[in-house]
């Protein structure tokens, strides 16, 4: 393996086959550190020493020891587990001299070319975690599932068509919570049932932004300070949008968004069953293959099993549910992640979906504008209504992020330790 690149173009060719390494694994979901040291390991594998330096909007790639270096537009918008699988495997082949330097950038190219998941397969998908999430929150009737899925399958289709029209990321969302909002303020009209807030918010959860959220929370961790709060201000958006397509949707209808009451529990074996499908169609949309979804099922069964049995049993808070749940994802699923080279956000996110605080959220903004249209008549339950279901959504993001975070923290912070003492 080489270990200098001397030559004027040999070193810039390598400069710029390293950059599109960090480009397409930051910009697809994989979680920055793990960004950066993939960068650096290929760099040398080039014959350079390089310092990966990424921020929102752009990445640096500068070479140790001269002011050479490329700046490459870079927004971390997205999130591909099939690519980053394959760009990390080119990594590999480049490292483990099984492809040549000359043939790096070319592979790399057509890993960052693959195809997202069929249309078929991502419209399916949906319907099948939206239903699964309504199932968890307590819709069991027939028609408010069946609902909570054509809802959540004409939003795919929508953000289909608009990625494909549009290069705005921001548009899908509130288009898809939109057509949500139509669809449930539509079933409260005509009576077709009785659960039309959840058929409102169970599409809208699986638009939740989950792995920019543990991304950001992990930057934050790690003090980069630039790119964890432009992470969380872009989740923050989305939330935001999803929030505003879903109240546009039954204004368009003219009906009003009712609070919800509390979700009814359902049997241990139909939560499992039901997170299973949800993380399920969550691979799905972070592009997973076929072959490894398995594993994150398993795993978000377990976890939601124990979240069921701390909950209902042990009379735990939901967010001491949820922290103890992603406590132990966390533990499971960080050495699998880097051992396949796949984005720790994406998969922990995967697993855990069904514990997000969506049906709090969105109640939250629902008694926010009923709020608004009663005005100085709003009655004092409304008030602590929306206080309630919001303080409890932040403290079960935050309970998950850190439930996440911190097993990931701590074995990064043990592989080190560990690397430098060999």
């Amino acid at each position: 393996m080489e270990t200098s690149c001397p030559d004027p173009l040999r070193r810039e060719a390598a400069l710029k086959t390293t950059a599109l390494a960090a480009t397409l694994l930051f910009t697809h979901g994989q979680t920055t550190e793990r960004t950066v040291i993939a960068a650096e390991r290929l760099g040398r594998a080039l014959g350079l020493t390089v310092r990966v330096l990424p921020y929102w909007g752009e990445l640096t790639v500068e070479i140790e020891g001269t002011p050479i270096s490329q700046i490459v537009p870079a927004k971390p918008l997205g999130v591909d587990m099939g690519r980053v699988l394959a760009v990390t495997t080119v990594i590999d082949q480049v490292c483990n001299d099984k492809l040549s330097h000359d043939a790096a950038e070319p592979a790399l190219i057509s890993a960052g070319r693959l195809p997202p998941a069929s249309t078929p397969r991502f419209t399916l998908f949906a319907a099948l975690g939206a239903a699964s999430l309504g199932v968890i929150f307590g819709a069991l009737d027939t028609t408010s599932l069946l609902l909570i899925a054509a809802s959540a399958a004409i939003g795919a289709l929508m953000r289909r068509w608009l990625s494909a029209v549009s290069t705005n990321p921001l548009i899908q969302p509130l288009c898809a919570a939109f057509v949500a909002g139509v669809v449930a303020a539509a079933a409260g009209r005509f009576q077709l049932s009785e659960a039309t807030t959840l058929v409102a918010f169970c599409p809208c959860m699986v638009l939740v932004p989950g792995p920019h959220i543990l991304n950001g929370a992990i930057d934050l961790a790690r003090t980069r300070m630039a790119l964890g709060p432009a992470r969380l201000a872009y989740a923050a958006v989305i939330v935001l949008l999803i929030c505003a397509g879903v109240l546009l949707g039954f204004a368009a209808v003219g009906v009003d968004l009712a609070v919800a009451n509390s979700a009814r529990p359902v049997p241990l074996v139909i939560d499992m069953v039901a997170a299973g499908c949800a993380v399920a169609s969550f691979g799905t949309f972070f592009s997973m293959p076929w072959r490894l979804l398995p594993f994150p099922i398993v795993v978000g069964m377990f976890a939601h099993a124990v979240r069921w049995t701390l909950i209902s049993a042990a009379g735990t808070s939901p967010a001491t549910a949820a922290l103890v749940s992603c406590m132990l994802v966390g533990i499971v699923v960080t050495p699998v992640a880097d051992r396949l080279h796949l984005p720790f956000a994406a998969l922990a996110f995967s697993a855990v979906v069904s514990m997000m605080p969506g049906f709090f959220l969105f109640n939250a903004a629902a008694g926010l504008v009923q709020l608004v249209s009663l005005g100085p008549g709003a009655p004092p339950m409304l008030l602590t209504g929306i206080a309630a279901n919001g303080a409890t959504a932040f403290l079960i993001v935050m309970a998950m992020t850190v439930g996440l975070i911190l097993p990931r923290m701590l074995f990064e912070r043990f592989s080190s330790t560990r690397e430098q003492s060999q």
